[in-house]
């Protein structure tokens, strides 16, 4: 494994049940659970193409890339995130199989040419704008949580166009915006297949919801899988999430 280049405030962590390493930066962003269960959560292709839109520090295509031979591409619009990216992926020796497109995801169709996506992974931001929104903070993490730079409509306007017929779109995001991203899927003939919410603990509200859905697909055929739990109620992680973190 190549030397990890690391600049200042920078560390690398790594998922233990996978020998992949990424490089985080507290002040900048770091991935959490969103992001590692997204890339766990839709049945990758053997081969083929992948995208991780909106992706950060890299953290779900990385985590991916041991489950698929697949191609990856990583788009990032913040040019310190998609170093980082790059970084990480040198470090885990995976610039055969990954790399980073430091774009709008809006200019992905200047990459990509036609509709030969397999799959597209997105951990988007999840809060909308308006006169209510607290703006304040790093604009680092700004980006990455408020749609500012991209929303719903943009990321499901650029699947329609790039995934191959059959394709899919997998998606983290909140339960409170469940049926904005129903109606807005819908709007982009994106059918919902698969749908999973996640919860702190039990006895506690989903804070997290994983939907994949179909380009073209029949509306008919959607899954609600069983509840993911995070947390025991003393704090420790349920053996699902453990397993997820640490391997069996």
């Amino acid at each position: 494994m190549t030397e990890a280049k690391l600049k200042d405030g920078e560390r690398v962590n790594q998922l233990f049940s996978t020998d992949i390493k990424i490089i985080q930066n507290s002040e900048v962003f770091s991935y959490s659970v969103d992001s590692v269960l997204l890339s766990r959560f839709p049945k990758l292709p053997k081969r083929g193409l992948i995208v991780d839109l909106c992706a950060g520090n890299g953290a779900v295509g990385l985590f991916a890339s041991t489950r698929t031979q697949a191609q990856i591409l990583a788009v990032e619009i913040q040019e310190r995130l998609a170093d980082m990216a790059q970084r990480s992926i040198e470090l885990n020796d995976l610039a055969q199989q990954m790399q980073v497109i430091h774009d709008d995801l809006k200019n992905l169709g200047n990459h990509i040419s036609g509709s030969k996506v397999d799959i597209i992974l997105c951990n988007p931001p999840y809060f909308k704008v308006d006169e209510h929104s607290n703006l304040n903070g790093s604009e680092h993490y700004l980006l990455a949580r408020h749609e500012v730079a991209t929303n719903l409509e943009e990321i499901c306007t650029i699947a329609q166009r790039v995934l191959k017929s059959n394709g899919r779109l997998a998606m983290v995001h909140r339960p409170d915006r469940f049926l904005d991203i129903l109606e807005t899927m819908k709007g982009h003939n994106l059918a919902p297949k698969r749908i999973q919410f996640v919860y702190p603990k039990q006895g506690r509200e989903a804070n997290m919801l994983l939907i994949e859905a179909i380009k073209d697909g029949s509306p008919d055929g959607l899954k609600i899988l069983p509840p993911l739990f995070i947390h025991e109620q003393d704090g420790s992680y349920t053996p699902e999430i453990q397993e997820i973190y640490y391997g069996k």
